[in-house]
């Protein structure tokens, strides 16, 4: 059962109608290449639903990143971020692990701010997905 979760690729949940998250997500699949560290999937669709990753976080909605780690595990805001960037590994594990040493508080804070204006700044979007290459397309779930 450990080598079987071990392989297991981890869930990202993300504002599916959010430029910046679309962004984000596109970043971190880009870093991924080869595909087995991450796998993608709306806050807002079934896999979230199917998964019931809202009632156990309490995020109130589309305003937080939220990682399902292979061990069941939820992390989400600046948690989640940082996690996300320690599984890059190389430099972006490094600024993750920089990055921890910010009081979760403060993270946070920082967090809520970009948050509360990411619609503004980075606009809307209609679909859920991010446009992203052909071959990386599996990775993401409903």
């Amino acid at each position: 059962m450990l080598m079987d979760q071990a392989r297991e690729p981890e869930l990202v949940f993300y504002d599916g109608g959010c430029g910046l998250c679309h962004a984000s997500v596109r970043f971190v699949a880009a870093r991924d290449r080869g595909g087995t560290r991450f796998r993608f999937a709306p806050l807002g669709g079934e896999t979230f639903a199917a998964k019931r990753v809202g009632e156990a976080t309490h995020t109130g909605g589309a305003d937080s990143v939220v990682v399902r780690r292979r061990d069941g595990a939820l992390l989400t805001k600046s948690g989640a971020a940082i996690h996300i960037l320690r599984r890059l590994g190389g430099v972006w594990a490094g600024l993750g692990w920089a990055a921890a040493w910010v009081p979760k508080r403060v993270r946070d804070g920082v967090y809520d701010r970009v948050a509360a204006v990411r619609h503004r700044v980075f606009g809307r979007r209609t679909e859920a997905c991010p446009g992203v290459p052909a071959g990386m397309r599996e990775r993401f779930l409903p």
